[in-house]
């Protein structure tokens, strides 16, 4: 069992069930760690870090001065769409100012009309005053006739009556 051997790399050796390893296999196990180490490393850094890192910086100030293009962009969009924004409101502004210009015009009219159609009810009612004042004086002279009539007819009965029998 001690031939055993856990790694699969050759050049780490593994140690024995005894725990010790000799002089020139553990400077061995340490350069093969050290191999091991520098082998993990060149797979995480690349061989040639500089380029990549010169490559990594251009592709984000390609990303960078995309963003930045795209964020001018929306800038003049937005500052469109207020531009646009204010000449519509500008428009129903002015569209409310001639509503309530208009509604205020007609109001002075209704008022007018109203102010006018008070004016000749005023009139009809003094000239119905005076009219109904007539009528009523019309109401008494004929009441007062009727009674004239109705003397002047008595008597009239009176006295024939009285030529006939005396």
């Amino acid at each position: 069992m001690a031939d055993t051997k856990l790694s699969v790399n050759p050049d780490i050796p593994v140690s024995g069930p005894e725990g010790n390893l000799s002089v020139p296999e553990q400077a061995k196990a340490e350069n093969g760690a050290q191999k091991f180490w520098n082998g993990a490393l060149k797979l995480v850094k690349g061989e040639n870090t500089a380029k990549l890192i010169e490559d990594f910086t251009a592709e984000m100030t390609l990303v960078a001065e995309g963003l930045c293009e795209d964020q001018s962009k929306l800038r003049r969009e937005v500052d469109k769409m207020i531009t646009d924004e204010d000449r519509h409101i500008q428009k129903v502004e002015s569209k409310i100012d001639l509503v309530e210009k208009t509604v205020d015009e007609e109001k002075n009219a209704v008022d007018q009309t109203i102010t006018e159609l008070r004016n000749r009810i005023a009139v009809l009612e003094k000239k119905t005053s005076k009219e109904s004042s007539k009528i009523k004086n019309s109401r008494s002279i004929v009441r007062d006739l009727t009674w004239l009539v109705g003397i002047a007819a008595g008597a009239w009965v009176l006295v024939t009556i009285i030529q006939k029998f005396f």
